[in-house]
């Protein structure tokens, strides 16, 4: 900040009273030392100096100045090694942006313990489905699904190979019968999730490299994937659902996964900062933190959850 410089110069200038002892004394040449004082008296439009060939004193206005410059200079000072103390340590406050489900059911619990880790950090979670923009919104950090679109932002992978499910309850199944083919989903009541106007109403799936892709109209929608969940436990209809929003589902046995033998469409879960510069340590070791609890979970549901 040249502001900050023509400050720090009027100051040791104030204090030494001679422009080559200040220049000498900041690595700095003479003409450059003389140039940052006349720049800051036409910023704040008064002579700071008087000058003569031989003496340099404060004038009034000069004297006066000083005593704030000092303290604004200082105050400026402490707050910049403040931030850069925060930036190197767990402490100070974190804002977290998760998507509804996810936030609720997974992440809720894990980020209490990231928490407890460290006590002197402040955490502040938005739960939305909806995509914050980091660069208008007071968010450090968002946790989101999908491929990143904004090449300018920076995207950590936190569950690179997280992929889509059809599920359904056991109470449903039983119902409605077993859907052996996704081509069968017609013939279903389809939960559907909705982001701002758009319905996504396109299921994808592959089998053994072969891909395909059905149009499904849904009974139920919502711009909230907890409530999409919610109604799938419920037996409201079949859901198409990121494996690791309804894995605890799957675990407990609230929600059985139909056509197990086709994938669903990459649902990769990313950890997004606005830069490179956001990338803290904190920040780092929450998505240290959070991959392997992800991974984990991921593991023990694609191991012990995935029933037909």
């Amino acid at each position: 900040m040249r502001i900050m410089h023509d400050l720090k110069i009027f100051i040791a200038v104030a204090r030494l009273q001679n422009l080559t002892q200040v220049a000498h004394q900041l690595n700095l040449t003479p003409a450059a030392t003389s140039a940052a004082i006349k720049r800051l008296e036409q910023q704040v439009g008064a002579e700071l100096f008087v000058r003569s060939t031989r003496s340099l004193r404060l004038t009034k206005a000069g004297d006066t100045f000083l005593a704030y410059c000092q303290q604004g200079v200082d105050q400026i000072d402490e707050g910049i090694r403040q931030l850069q103390q925060q930036r190197q340590s767990f402490s100070g406050q974190l804002q977290l942006s998760v998507p509804s489900d996810l936030g609720r059911n997974l992440l809720l619990n894990w980020l209490d313990e990231f928490g407890l880790l460290h006590p002197d950090l402040h955490l502040r979670l938005y739960i939305s489905d909806r995509l914050t923009d980091l660069y208008k919104h007071p968010v450090d950090v968002a946790i989101r699904y999908g491929h990143l679109a904004d090449s300018s932002m920076v995207a950590l992978p936190l569950c690179a190979e997280n992929y889509r499910v059809l599920c359904a309850a056991p109470d449903y199944i039983a119902q409605c019968g077993e859907l052996t083919h996704p081509l069968q989903l017609a013939e279903h009541r389809c939960l559907c999730f909705m982001l701002r106007d758009s319905t996504h109403t396109r299921w994808q799936f592959r089998q053994a490299g072969n891909p395909l892709s059905i149009d499904i109209k849904g009974d139920y929608i919502s711009d909230d994937g907890d409530v999409v969940r919610r109604w799938a436990v419920a037996g409201r209809g079949i859901a198409f659902k990121s494996l690791l929003d309804v894995s605890e589902d799957l675990l407990s046995g609230k929600l059985r996964v139909l056509c197990a033998d086709w994938q669903g469409e990459s649902a990769p879960l990313s950890l997004l900062v606005p830069g490179r510069q956001q990338l803290t340590p904190v920040v780092m070791a929450l998505r240290d933190f959070l991959t392997q609890k992800l991974q984990q979970q991921f593991d023990k549901t694609l191991a012990t959850g995935i029933r037909r």
